[in-house]
């Protein structure tokens, strides 16, 4: 992955030169390509259908001139407040001159709190902006990039395009905000207090014949509890109640609902690319029954019920690929870091892959926290590559998070340089 801020809010490539030095080291060592995210708040910044590609431009030449490929990641959400972000890109200009009138077209939370990181699914079908539905708005965002970039998908350089779903490109609710107080391992909280998220939920309660479930439950807790201290996610709790699987169903529903509608465009307008959707690796309570932070994050995954293969089902509908974050961790780091989490991430990392793999779609991955030691490369390789896996399974695609001037401190630099030998299946000491 490239710096985020490779392109600056003027859409101009920033720092050419040093890019060209950090490229040709790349390719030294090997590496196939680079993952770029094209963020929708530069280029379509300052006026709807108005899209500024400059920078863009110059930085795939360059990339080409390198002889490397590109992942491409449509970007529709802000950048800036999350780990590692060091660039502060927010929406488009224009949308948020739009939710300074109309503040639903954000995810919202029980208190009314707004997050201004991603548009809320609720107006994918709503014409809020400038007579555009959000869903057509992303839609017209891919076409322009497909029209722009036509010789680079022709020769193949583009290799995949990476749809962004909600917060940090990923399919999930923002159900962690730290801009709201969150700290690891709180369970966050539902974000469907939006009015169009509401409408949807009471259109849903209705249709079941019990108006009075038109409701979010009201003893899940604040974005720092643990599950055994709420009512709804503890041990027996309401989670697993008929109005709690009313409720829950509903809600991993609509992240279904809003992954299905994009990929349906983002196929018509990548025709014949690989496209990949991002799924977050959500681990900490995944040892208790209700799993927890997982479901306000829209994962419906208590342990009597697997919540990925449904979302599995839906990317393998489109043809798309799952990308997985979080094959790094070791479960025996998390009990030893946070014994209070309750985390397991080679449980659910086991749990996704296999639910990705039985809907026969190709599964790509990337870590979640910077790696520069050995140990957590041999942890990326055992779950590229499984081991004893009978049927050979492995992954199609692993991108490394991020390329940095650490990275390029000579040390960290020959072990990433094994790593990559290793990941091409070249036998190394």
């Amino acid at each position: 992955m490239l710096p985020l801020g490779v392109i600056d809010m003027n859409c101009e490539l920033v720092d050419p030169e040093g890019l060209q030095n950090e490229l040709k080291t790349l390719k030294s060592a090997n590496v196939d390509g680079v993952m770029v995210d094209c963020w929708w708040g530069i280029v379509e910044g300052n006026a709807p259908q108005l899209y500024n590609w400059s920078g863009y431009k110059k930085l795939f030449q360059i990339v080409r001139e390198h002889k490397l490929k590109l992942q491409v990641v449509m970007s529709f959400h802000k950048c800036g407040g999350n780990v590692g972000d060091d660039v502060h890109i927010p929406l488009p200009k224009w949308v948020t001159e739009i939710g300074q009138t109309n503040p639903d077209i954000y995810f919202t939370d029980r208190e009314g709190r707004r997050n201004t990181e991603c548009l809320t699914w609720g107006i994918d079908k709503e014409r809020v902006l400038k007579g555009r539905t959000a869903v057509e708005a992303y839609f017209d965002y891919m076409r322009s990039f497909r029209v722009e970039f036509d010789e680079f998908f022709e020769a193949g350089i583009i290799s995949e395009i990476e749809v962004g779903l909600g917060p940090c490109g990923e399919l999930r609710y923002p159900s962690y905000p730290a801009e709201h107080g969150w700290k690891y391992p709180g369970i966050g909280e539902f974000q469907c207090y939006d009015k169009y998220l509401m409408k949807s939920l009471s259109k849903a309660a209705e249709l079941r014949g019990h108006l009075f479930w038109a409701k979010c439950p009201n003893n899940a807790g604040s974005y720092n509890s643990a599950p055994y201290e709420t009512r709804f996610f503890c041990d027996g709790g309401d989670y697993d109640s008929y109005y709690g699987r009313f409720f829950l169903n509903w809600y991993s529903r609509v992240l279904i609902d809003h992954g299905d509608r994009v990929l349906a465009l983002a196929n018509l307008a990548f025709e014949g690319t690989c496209i990949s959707a991002k799924i977050s690796g959500i681990h900490w309570w995944y040892k208790t029954a209700s799993h927890a932070a997982e479901l306000t994050a829209g994962f419906y995954n208590p342990s009597n019920r697997d919540g990925y293969a449904p979302i599995a089902a839906m990317l393998s509908k489109h043809g798309v690929g799952l990308n997985f974050t979080c094959v790094e961790m070791r479960t025996l780091d998390q009990n030893e870091d946070f014994p209070e989490a309750l985390a397991d991430p080679e449980g659910l990392v086991w749990q996704v892959l296999n639910a990705a793999w039985d809907a026969c779609i190709p599964v790509a991955s990337e870590n979640a926290l910077p790696c520069y030691d050995r140990e957590g490369y041999n942890k990326i390789l055992e779950n590229a590559k499984p081991r004893h896996d009978p049927d050979g399974r492995h992954l199609s695609v692993f991108t490394y998070l991020r390329l940095s001037p650490a990275l390029m401190e000579r040390h960290n630099f020959i072990e990433f340089e094994r790593f990559v030998k290793r990941m091409h299946g070249e036998a190394v000491k």
